[in-house]
């Protein structure tokens, strides 16, 4: 099976740029690649950073470009987010019992599973106890391969600048997938706005380019992020019986293409 994952697309009041690029044109252009190549996906998967400033009228543009797909879309929050403001614009969007945006669904006999790693006020990830309780329930209700969606990575991945606000005491987290990570197939992430793949506890994971604007490559330790505007990207993920393939796709690379 084939599905779509997206992230970081960093949506602001229509007609407004961010780091003189404007987000909405991007995310429709990947809309459009996603629908022209990618028709058969069976869903899309954003991992967070849905607005910038988590404006209700950027969620209100999400939500117009978003209905061009033909597939079913899922929808994570990331440190970017408003979650009141996300729930009202998006009501039938589903939640855990404690109203955090978590939630799981199977698909050809696979478990996708969404986490809600946004606290109010900080930049930096976090996994409480009551998060943590519900992802537990959520692994021991069921044996299927698992598949897992949030948006700050619970590891460092050398970028100084970033690895400063990654997930902070990811160890709920860790505890409640350690008893089942041997069936946990991929841990699909946001936060980064880079091509960025290895392991975790021996899970694969990986992410790519925001559809907005980017993070530079940059493993020292200097205060600021540091900013690019290098091509966009989705990933296009092939989940087979025993293994799964992420394609990183530039979707606005204009380059030649010929035969070899």
């Amino acid at each position: 099976m084939k599905f779509i994952h997206l992230t970081d697309t960093h949506l602001t009041l229509p007609g407004t740029l961010l780091y003189t690029l404007d987000p909405q044109a991007r995310l429709r252009a990947a809309v459009q690649s996603i629908t022209q190549e990618h028709g058969d996906a069976a869903f899309v998967v954003i991992t967070g950073d849905l607005a910038h400033w988590g404006e209700a009228a950027a969620y209100g543009a999400l939500m117009e470009e978003l209905s061009r797909l033909r597939m079913p879309v899922h929808l994570l929050i990331g440190n970017h987010d408003d979650r009141a403001l996300f729930r009202d614009t998006f009501a039938s969007a589903p939640v855990d019992p404690g109203g955090y945006v978590q939630f799981a669904f199977t698909v050809a006999e696979k478990r996708f599973v969404a986490l809600d790693t946004h606290e109010p006020g900080v930049s930096w990830g976090v996994y409480c106890e009551q998060r943590a309780a519900w992802l537990s329930a959520e692994l021991e209700s069921h044996a299927l391969p698992v598949y897992l969606f949030m948006h700050h990575p619970p590891f460092p991945v050398g970028m100084t600048s970033m690895d400063r606000i990654s997930m902070r005491e990811p160890g709920r987290l860790r505890a409640a997938i350690e008893p089942h990570r041997q069936r946990i197939r991929h841990l699909f992430f946001g936060h980064l706005h880079r091509p960025v793949a290895g392991s975790w506890l021996g899970i694969p994971v990986s992410t790519q380019r925001a559809t907005s604007h980017q993070v530079a490559l940059d493993l020292g330790a200097g205060p600021q992020v540091p900013g690019s505007h290098e091509p966009p990207q989705y990933g296009v993920v092939l989940a087979g019986e025993e293994e799964t393939i992420v394609h990183m796709h530039d979707f606005l690379d204009g380059s030649a293409r010929f035969a070899l």
